[in-house]
């Protein structure tokens, strides 16, 4: 089964909203000991939170319809449960991101700072490669997630992806090296992200387009998600003299004022941004090497929910 690695959840995992068993009950314990793996796979399957949250219930309603104590395995069993219902909730959510108006990025969610120092921990979890895993077909996802994040057996992925363990292995490889060919390079450690984060900050605040321009890499790319709700580019900007005018612009254009508050997103630095003093929107960074490769600027509300609340991520 899985390793015994920290996995990311939320800092309120286990509090109940998905558990109506009584005290003492053996499903019950099972599902709060293992909520925090089952939120964190189906996350990274999904890239949001509140269908997380959906599929934690579903997951529930049928492990109280089991028969707790012939299952010698618990922690597979509720894998094996959540992984079938994220791969329902997964297409049906492909179906809807057809029809999103502007690109779509994952649902942001704040993070204990101990995250970021774990880097293997913080890429599992980063907005670049949760994008990058949107390009595999559901059943990738899920087979990557499980054997590359969560180093479960290919017996125990095939029992949950219906496919024999053969078909998982290939599978296995096939998304590996789609996911090799895509994902950033070079992970930093979260001191050098940092340090960029606050020389972007710092730029941004002055409105010095040279000192944008020294933290942004050359062929940097913007994305920014409003959901067809809050105003937003329809199309990534790459380029770092696009975007460092882009930047500068919408600030100068702000109709109240912006604050820019450091924070962890994913397990990385990120900004907290407001007019106002109302929350405008989460963006987050890649940084490679000393520069910023990427920005993932989000203004759907309805993917701010959670950022609002102020319910970071811990580890486990």
């Amino acid at each position: 089964m899985t390793q015994d690695r920290p996995v990311p959840a939320p800092a309120v995992a286990g509090d109940g909203r998905n558990v109506r068993g009584p005290a003492g009950d053996p499903a019950t314990e099972a599902f709060v000991a293992h909520r925090n793996l089952l939120f964190t796979v189906a996350y990274e399957m999904l890239g949001s939170a509140a269908d997380a949250e959906d599929v934690l219930q579903e997951t529930w309603l049928r492990w109280v319809e089991v028969a707790v104590d012939q299952v010698r395995d618990r922690r597979a069993y509720l894998v094996r449960i959540t992984t079938r219902q994220a791969l329902n909730r997964l297409r049906t959510l492909t179906r809807r991101k057809e029809a999103y108006v502007g690109p779509w990025l994952p649902e942001p969610l704040l993070t204990a700072p101990d995250v970021a120092e774990d880097v293997e921990l913080a890429e599992s979890v980063s907005m670049a490669l949760l994008l990058v895993l949107e390009t595999l077909s559901p059943t990738e996802r899920a087979v990557f997630v499980l054997r590359e994040v969560f180093d479960v057996g290919y017996e125990e992925i095939a029992a949950a992806v219906d496919k024999s363990p053969a078909a998982v292995r290939q599978i296995a490889h096939r998304a590996r090296g789609h996911v090799r060919a895509r994902r950033p390079r070079g992970v930093v450690p979260a001191r050098t992200a940092r340090a960029a984060l606050e020389a972007f900050r710092h730029a941004l605040d002055t409105g010095d387009p040279q000192g944008l321009l020294d933290v942004l890499a050359p062929d940097v790319v913007l994305v920014s998600d409003g959901g067809g709700v809050k105003q937003a580019a329809l199309r990534p900007i790459t380029g770092a003299d696009k975007v460092a005018r882009f930047l500068v612009g919408g600030v100068g254009k702000a109709p109240a004022a912006l604050t820019l508050d450091p924070t962890v997103v994913n397990g990385s630095p990120a900004l907290v941004v407001r007019l106002g003093g109302a929350l405008d929107g989460i963006l987050a960074f890649r940084v490679e090497g000393d520069r910023i490769t990427g920005l993932y600027y989000v203004r759907n509300p309805e993917k701010l929910t959670r950022v609002a609340a102020r319910t970071p991520l811990a580890l486990r």
